[in-house]
């Protein structure tokens, strides 16, 4: 059932009872940040509107921020049943049709889609209730995320762009930085539509229209993030997940069409002839802050919004967020297309929250040759925006891939490093900061399926297997070496350093690859003291964030005593010290000022028992104070 508004989805979470109100007044400038972080990361936390927000409008956070939540928000009772509903409609459009007959009973189907098709209606539709002819932005309530964000930013923005050549329109989801009333940046990264619509105006010197909108039906939001190819609209996709074309309406004063429902309407322009804007830094996705650069400038025209408007906004950091549960609807509804249009072998996928949506994947295959694995990696790898994977884990069809524990075993056992680890070179998310060359870098796959008999090394190995509680040998052997653990049955080892010069973490890879207690050992992932190494959603996300994998790899071929094994530099790299050619970003944190005040005010928001900022647990992995590391 589609939803009529943004007001109406929040009726539905009430009724659900998956809705907080608070009538207290929280401030948008980094309160409402923690006490949300706190709801997301708690396990159960549930959506929020803070109705005092020191403007006209309400704000609604962490309404996508759970399974059930994101799954009400796209009219279904489950992510499951849409991904279900999609292989069944592609099956019925792509199987060969052998007659006339079979031809006539897709028609129907045909029917269907036609009829979520957007259509543009006439007149003014709920959107425009409100003109506001003098805008001015500070009259919404825009969250200050982070601490070190460069300002307020626009967290949940539909921007609307069109092709100049044929007019066809594209939403995509860019964070916006407010730096004057009727001025924010645009931050459409170089890969994405938005962008390749400016090259397009700024090659034919022509001011680009731009319109945002915030609200309505959540099925348009989330259409706005999905990996669309280039010539399918998001609106037809949003009626498909809401069984209802989306009726649109023409701005005031652009040329383009919006949603008639949705809550707010930002109209205005882009000038590429302009200088750019200095944007950023943000908190962002990837858990460390996205540091300033040049984006484009967002000119405000017009603004109008619905009588009773509400204020949607989420926030980004340390997974797992909100965001997770956006991208866990994406896995979902986006199996079956890649099942079917490109590598039928795939029975499912895992985007780990943890891997925060572009560093790691888990594909489990239907195996029938050798090499299948390293195919189905390539094929994804020249896939969308599977374009920006770095690490991609390939298992076979029985194996658990939603049982982290259970996986790193099939790794251990699985995987000869020497020859199961294939790396290559391609593009990255912008917001990797790991990676030597800004967007570009080095990807890793593993072949953790079970080998054929072409596949297996013919150099057999005879090791003595030994008990590996080796943990207290290594740190004694090693003085540098702060602790180390051994993931139980996994052959995996993880150690923290004190890292305190360029080449250490060289030295201590040499001194390891000949220490006798460590031939059973094929993975061995080394992070600085600061890191829990027993946490091992930790070690996960700061693992793969922290990594260029063909730079940050050692691998030692295997002897007469020992397995061949892989070596992992997860620590941070120094720009100063000639090791990096980046600024490396510090870990999204909250200050502990506003900690303190919603620690004391927790009680009064009448969010029931208390639950500690996880920012807590979060600063010790920051030796300095701002957005990026400070060499000393």
């Amino acid at each position: 059932m589609p939803y009529k508004s943004l007001s109406d989805f929040v009726k539905t979470l009430e009724s659900e009872n998956e809705l907080i109100r608070i009538k207290e007044y929280v401030n948008p400038y980094l309160e409402m940040t923690d006490i949300v972080d706190r709801l997301t990361k708690s396990g159960d936390g549930k959506a929020v509107l803070f109705e005092n927000t020191g403007t006209p409008f309400p704000v609604l956070m962490n309404a996508f921020g759970s399974e059930k939540r994101i799954s009400l928000a796209l009219g279904n009772k489950s992510l499951s049943k849409i991904g279900y509903d999609i292989e069944n409609l592609f099956k019925k459009l792509t199987q060969p049709k052998s007659g006339f007959f079979d031809k006539i009973r897709i028609l129907p189907d045909l029917g269907r889609i036609a009829s979520w098709m957007p259509k543009k209606i006439r007149g003014r539709g709920k959107c425009q209730e409100v003109i506001i002819d003098n805008p001015d932005l500070s009259q919404l309530p825009v969250l200050t995320c982070w601490p070190f964000d460069g300002g307020p930013f626009i967290t949940l923005p539909c921007v609307h762009t069109k092709d100049l050549e044929t007019g066809n329109r594209n939403v995509g989801m860019y964070r916006m930085q407010i730096f004057e009333k009727q001025l924010t940046g645009m931050h459409w990264h170089k890969h994405k539509t938005g962008a390749r619509h400016y090259n397009e105006y700024k090659k034919a010197g022509e001011k680009m229209p731009v319109v945002v909108t915030l609200g309505g039906d959540p099925a348009y939001t989330y259409s706005a993030t999905a990996p669309l190819p280039d010539n399918i609209d998001e609106y037809l996709l949003a009626g498909f997940l809401r069984k209802k074309r989306v009726e649109m309406v023409r701005c005031i004063t652009q040329d383009m069409e919006v949603p008639a429902d949705v809550d707010f309407v930002i109209e205005g322009y882009v000038d590429p002839n302009e200088d750019l804007i200095w944007e950023g830094p943000f908190g962002d996705h990837t858990g460390f802050y996205s540091l300033a650069d040049w984006y484009p400038r967002f000119h405000v025209t017009c603004i109008t919004h619905r009588k009773n408007a509400v204020y949607p906004a989420t926030i980004v950091g340390v997974p797992p967020m909100e965001d997770a549960w956006i991208g866990k609807a994406t896995e979902r509804i986006f199996l079956a297309p890649i099942k079917l249009a490109i590598l039928p072998e795939i029975i499912d996928y895992n985007l780990p929250f943890q891997g925060v949506a572009h560093n790691i994947v888990i594909v489990k295959i239907e195996k029938s040759y050798a090499g299948q694995a390293q195919k189905v990696m390539n094929a994804l790898w020249g896939a969308g925006q599977m374009m920006f994977n770095k690490i991609m884990i390939v298992v076979d069809q029985n194996v658990d891939i939603d049982d982290y524990n259970k996986l790193l075993k099939v790794i251990g056992d699985n995987t000869n490093p020497e020859q199961d680890i294939l790396f290559t070179y391609g593009p990255l998310d912008v917001l990797d900061h790991s990676s030597s060359k800004f967007a570009y870098g080095s990807k890793m796959g593993i072949d953790a399926t079970t080998k054929f008999e072409e596949e297996k090394n013919q150099k057999i190995v005879k090791v003595h297997k030994r008990n590996l509680a080796i943990t207290d040998e290594l740190i004694k052997g090693h003085t540098n070496i702060h602790n180390a653990f051994i993931e139980p049955h996994s052959n995996i080892l993880f150690i923290s350093v004190v890292k305190e010069s360029t080449g250490q973490i060289g030295e201590i890879i040499t001194q390891l690859s000949k220490s006798e207690c460590l031939n059973e050992i094929k993975a061995c992932i080394i992070f600085e003291h600061m890191v829990d190494i027993y946490d091992l959603n930790l070690v996960t996300w700061i693992g793969s964030g922290n990594i260029d994998p063909k730079r940050d790899s050692v691998l030692i071929p295997s002897t007469e005593t020992s397995v061949s094994k892989i070596f992992i530099d997860a620590t941070r790299k120094s720009k100063i010290k000639g090791q990096f050619e980046r600024d490396w970003p510090n870990v999204v944190v909250m200050d502990i000022n506003t900690i303190e005040t919603i620690d004391k005010n927790w009680d009064k928001y009448g969010l029931g028992k208390f639950i500690p900022s996880p920012s807590l647990k979060y600063r010790k992995l920051n030796q300095s104070e701002g957005d990026k590391v400070v060499e000393h």
